[in-house]
């Protein structure tokens, strides 16, 4: 397999890439157009910042099948385009950290003593003690926007030179807030009380403009900002003016909407000081992310193990062997239902039941939605984009958990709930831990191999409808491999499920249907 890197990466991942038996082609500086012409050659796509693997490169990416991202913003990638593509996107979220606090804590004091503008004043050989008088950080409040781990890291600096720190984060507990010692605020209220804010968050249309006319015309008049995350989470515009009337009395900045900023009209206030975009420059961070994302292709490509996706549940390499026969499991009910069932598909529920939901349930839900996909849109869906293609066709998921699964370790029950609000059913385990068996179809009890060819047959509990099915079955020279039956009670309604060993024909599947006592009849293709 082929690994394209197509900017700079530290020499340690690129020979974790080689040694791993990968073809590694390294093209630093490529133009999209050129981009899109080469990578329809890879099955592996490595990047920083400036690659932009946008949808028309995916489109051309025709045996891509990862991209990993040496550090954590994905702004440059078409996530969306990517998944529909069946494509893991992955980052190096942890790689980084505390290069980049450190990073942001250093803009942190140097505005605070406009050291930068000291230094160049130095230079020019002027003594300017008055000019350049600062503020103290003691005892003034830190609002951190985004309590992820660097926004965490940063926290616990700031609480070491004694500032008060509040925090706004949609995802932040008030345990957590507790633990670390700070105080966690809505956005409104950080912005009115914070004495320097300090962004963290990720690039997303939520966060795109956070820092606007309107937020800042809320702040305490000499507030100072640091943007070390994205570009594009403070409007420039905005924050200008802000500057050149003192509303906000400085500006640390790392990264701009638009990369390099040339032209930008905030370098030319002597009350901004900025880097190109250096939070995780340093010689460790460097490694670290290159070692981090080579060996997380390296485990995709190689093992099958997804570690830090974005688009797609982690599965560590440990716990993938236990998992691994109830994802086959999940994805043959899935397969199964989808097959089964008339009339579109309005809402999928999976129970889980035993001992099962000790593990990760995730990959196993995401399992369950490729089968049941798959029967209709074959070759175009995965693992990676089933539960987008899912929620685009308003399937609707939901998931149980119960710790009874009754005479079994563990069992899962698939119930697909179709246009007429009719549901069925499917229960299913594994048989020696690896092996899986249905053993129930809409409150049927039966022992189901759920592999290859299948015939489901509906009919009445009457004498002689079996015969009559193997007699039809043998005449079209089609061989039984196994045959289960189950019955509601003794002449009532019973399923009989046969597996053949070839594809049965339309005309044999109509002559099986006209059979006496015969219900209904379907034919179920799985994997083998």
């Amino acid at each position: 397999m082929k690994v394209l890197v197509s900017d700079n990466l530290s020499p340690k991942g690129i020979n974790i890439l080689k040694k791993a038996g990968l073809k590694v082609d390294i093209k630093v500086g490529l133009r999209p157009a050129e981009l899109q012409q080469i990578i329809g050659n890879y099955d592996g796509l490595v990047i920083r910042s400036a690659t932009k693997v946008t949808s028309d490169i995916i489109s051309s990416a025709k045996k891509l099948k990862v991209v990993g991202r040496a550090g954590s913003g994905l702004d440059n990638v078409d996530i969306t385009a990517a998944t529909k593509q069946g494509i893991v996107v992955m980052n190096t979220p942890g790689g980084n950290t505390v290069t980049t606090a450190e990073h942001t804590v250093a803009l942190l004091f140097s505005m605070a003593r406009q050291i930068p503008q000291a230094t160049a004043s130095m230079k020019e050989g002027k003594w300017e003690k008055k000019k350049f008088t600062g503020v103290e950080l003691y005892n003034k409040t830190l609002g951190i926007i985004g309590l992820g781990n660097i926004g965490t890291h940063v926290a616990k600096m700031a609480q070491g030179v004694g500032m008060n720190i509040v925090a706004y984060d949609p995802f932040l507990s008030s345990e957590k807030a507790k633990a670390l010692g700070i105080k966690g605020v809505k956005l409104d209220e950080l912005i009115k009380k914070s004495d320097f804010i300090t962004l963290h968050t990720p690039l997303t249309d939520e966060t795109r403009g956070l820092i606007n006319t309107e937020r800042i015309a809320k702040m305490k008049n000499g507030v100072r900002i640091i943007s070390s995350a994205r570009g594009g989470i403070v409007d420039e515009k905005a924050l200008c003016r802000a500057l050149k009337t003192g509303k906000i009395a400085a500006a640390a900045l790392d990264v701009f909407e638009k990369e390099p900023p040339v032209g930008c009209p905030l370098l030319e206030l002597d009350n901004v000081i900025a880097t190109p975009h250096l939070g995780a420059v340093t010689k460790e961070a460097q490694e670290n992310v290159a070692v981090a994302v080579a060996e997380q292709i390296v485990d995709y490509l190689k093992h099958g193990t997804i570690r830090n996706a974005v688009n797609f549940s982690s599965v560590s390499a440990d716990v993938l062997p236990q998992l691994q026969p109830y994802i086959n499991l999940a994805e043959r009910l899935g397969g199964f239902m989808s097959q089964i069932v008339d009339g579109a598909i309005n809402e999928v529920i999976v129970e889980y039941r035993g001992e099962v939901i000790d593990l990760a349930l995730e990959p196993i839900k995401v399992a369950v939605l490729k089968g049941i996909l798959t029967p209709i849109l074959q070759d175009t869906v995965n693992y990676i984009n089933a539960p987008l293609i899912a929620g685009e066709r308003g399937i609707k998921v939901k998931e149980i958990t119960t710790s009874d699964a009754g005479d079994y370790h563990s069992m899962l029950v698939l119930k697909i709930r179709s246009g007429d609000r009719k549901e069925s059913s499917v229960s299913g385990v594994l048989h020696g831990k690896k092996e899986p068996r249905i053993i129930a179809v809409d409150g049927f009890t039966v022992e189901i191999v759920p592999e290859g060819e299948l015939l489901v047959v509906l009919n009445k509990d009457k004498p002689g409808v079996i015969g009559n099915i193997g007699a039809l079955l043998g005449k079209n020279n089609l061989n039984i491999a196994r045959m289960q039956f189950g019955r509601e009670k003794p002449g009532g309604k019973a399923v009989s499920v046969v597996s053949i060993d070839a594809s049965i024909s339309k005309q044999t599947l109509s002559a099986i249907k006209k059979l006496p006592n015969v219900l209904s009849v379907k034919q179920i293709h799985l994997p083998v």
